[in-house]
C-alpha cells in the first residue's frame, strides 16, 4: 500500500482543507506532514465554516484517524483554541488525533523573535504571519528545539534553558517584550495538549501501510513558498513539496501513490514577495472581492492576478503530480475573457522554464480565452459545463500535461465535481 500526497502548487491558499475533507472519506488515516498554525484550512458544509491551523483537515469525516505528523510545528495555546471551538462544534478530537512526539513546539518567545526579526528588517520584510514558524524550524535545525515527546521528560529544565538563550538574543536585538502576558495561555495550551496521545507516527503510519489502510497526506501552505524551490527568500520555513511528506512523516519515497496537486483558476499571494501576473486594476479588485481572498487565519486581503503556467509547470515536475484539482472557476463566472501566463519574458529573453530569480526582470507573456459567462455554482456533473468551461480546460491540460481530475465551483464541500468524461 501506497500513501497518496495532497499540496498546493501555487503560493498556498489554493483550497487544500477542502478538497482533503471531500476525499477522506476513500482513507483511513489523514497526516499533515509540515507547515505549522500560519496555514489555515477553510472547510464549509451544513451551512458551517471552520479554519483549522494544526490539525488535519480529515478531521470532520467519522471515525478517520488524523496524525499531526514529525515535520509539523505545534503552538499548544493556538492548538487549545482550535481544539475548544471544534470541540464546541460537537466534534470529538481525542479519539481521533494522535500526535507525533517528535513534532516541535512553537514556545512563547519563538513567537517574540519573529517579531523582533521581522521589525528589524524594515523595509525588506518576508511578511511572515508572526506565528513563530521561522524561529521554531531555526531552533529545529540549529538542534536547539523543543519536541512534543519533551513534555514527557523534564520539561520545565528543558523550557528554561530554551527561554534563557531566546532572552538573551531578544535583549541583544534590544526589543522590548511582555513574556508574561503570552506564557500562561501557552502553559494552558499544554495541559489541553496532554490530553492526546502521543505517538512515534513513523512507526503507526507504516504498520497502517502493511495493514493495507489508505492513508493520506496533507501539505499545508503551497510550492511556490517551499524554502528550497519557492521564490526565496520570501517563502516559508518547511519543505512544501511532495518530498516534505517522506520527512514530515517518515514515509520512504517508493511509498508514495497518488500526487494530487491543488491549484486555484487564477493566482494568488500573501504577504511580500514576487508575483509576475499580479494585477493591480479593477480585474484584480474583481478577482478579489468575487474570491473573498482574504487570509483564513491572518485576514490579511490576498494579492490577486492571472494564472501561472510557468509556475505551474514547474510545481508539477517537481512534485511528480499524477492529478491536478482546480479551485475557485466560479469566481471568474462573470469575465468577458481569461488570461492566462504561457511563458516569461526574462531580461529580453522568451522562456517558458522558471528561472532561479523572478525578484526583477520578468514579464509575463500571455494568451487570451474567451470567458463562459455562466454561473457554475449550482451544477453538480461535468456534463453541465458551457463549452467555454471546458475549452479552458482542454487549454490548461494540453498546456500543464496532467488531466483535472476534480473541479471545485463553490467554498461548500458539495460544490466539487470529479471528472470522468475527459
Amino acid at each position: 500500500m501506497k500513501v497518496d500526497v495532497l499540496l498546493g502548487l501555487q503560493w498556498g491558499d489554493e483550497g487544500k482543507g477542502k478538497v482533503v475533507d471531500v476525499l477522506t472519506p476513500r482513507y483511513d488515516v489523514v497526516c499533515r506532514f509540515q507547515g505549522g498554525p500560519n496555514a489555515g484550512h477553510t472547510l464549509e458544509f451544513n451551512e458551517q465554516k471552520y479554519v483549522l491551523r494544526s490539525i488535519p483537515s480529515g478531521i470532520f469525516q467519522g471515525d478517520k484517524i488524523n496524525v499531526i505528523g514529525n515535520g509539523v510545528v505545534l503552538d499548544p495555546a493556538l492548538f487549545k483554541v482550535e481544539v475548544e471551538q471544534l470541540m464546541a462544534s460537537g466534534h470529538p478530537l481525542t479519539e481521533r488525533l494522535l500526535i507525533s512526539k517528535k513534532a516541535h513546539l512553537i514556545l512563547p518567545t519563538h513567537r517574540l523573535l519573529d517579531a523582533a526579526n521581522e521589525a528589524s528588517k524594515g523595509a525588506g520584510k518576508i511578511g511572515t504571519t508572526g506565528k513563530g514558524i521561522g524561529p521554531t524550524y531555526t531552533d529545529k535545525v540549529s538542534r536547539n528545539g523543543l519536541r512534543v515527546g519533551d513534555l514527557l521528560n523534564n520539561f520545565d529544565a528543558k523550557y528554561k534553558a530554551a527561554t534563557d538563550r531566546h532572552k538573551t538574543i531578544l535583549d541583544q536585538m534590544n526589543f522590548k517584550y511582555n513574556l508574561a502576558s503570552i506564557e500562561k495561555e501557552w502553559f494552558e495550551g499544554v495541559e489541553c495538549l496532554k490530553q492526546f496521545k502521543f505517538i512515534d507516527s513513523e512507526h503507526f503510519i507504516n504498520k497502517k501501510l502493511k495493514e493495507k489502510k489508505g492513508v493520506l497526506c496533507e501539505g499545508a501552505q503551497g510550492t511556490m513558498l517551499d524554502i528550497d524551490f519557492g521564490s526565496y527568500p520570501f517563502v516559508t520555513s518547511s519543505n512544501t513539496i511532495c518530498a516534505g511528506a517522506c520527512t514530515g512523516l517518515g514515509v520512504a519515497p517508493r511509498n508514495i501513490g497518488n500526487v494530487y496537486g491543488i491549484f486555484k483558476a487564477y493566482c494568488t499571494r500573501v504577504g511580500s514577495g514576487p508575483f509576475p501576473t499580479e494585477l493591480f486594476d479593477e480585474i484584480g479588485q474583481l478577482l478579489r472581492d468575487n474570491g473573498h481572498e482574504y487570509g483564513s487565519v491572518t485576514g490579511r486581503p490576498r494579492r490577486c492576478g492571472w494564472i501561472d503556467l510557468v509556475a505551474l509547470r514547474y510545481a508539477i515536475m517537481i512534485n511528480g503530480v499524477s492529478d491536478l484539482i482546480m479551485m475557485k472557476s466560479d469566481v471568474m463566472d462573470n469575465f468577458d475573457s481569461i488570461k492566462a501566463c504561457v511563458a516569461y519574458q526574462v531580461n529580453g529573453e522568451e522562456t517558458e522554464e522558471f528561472p532561479f530569480d523572478i525578484n526583477e526582470g520578468v514579464e509575463p507573456i500571455y494568451t487570451e480565452l474567451p470567458g463562459w459567462k455562466t454561473d457554475m455554482t449550482k451544477m453538480q456533473s461535468e456534463d453541465e459545463f458551457p463549452e467555454e468551461f471546458n475549452n479552458y480546460l482542454s487549454f490548461l491540460e494540453e498546456q500543464l500535461g496532467v488531466r483535472i481530475k476534480i473541479v471545485s465551483v463553490g467554498p461548500d464541500r458539495a460544490q466539487t465535481i470529479e471528472r470522468y468524461n475527459h
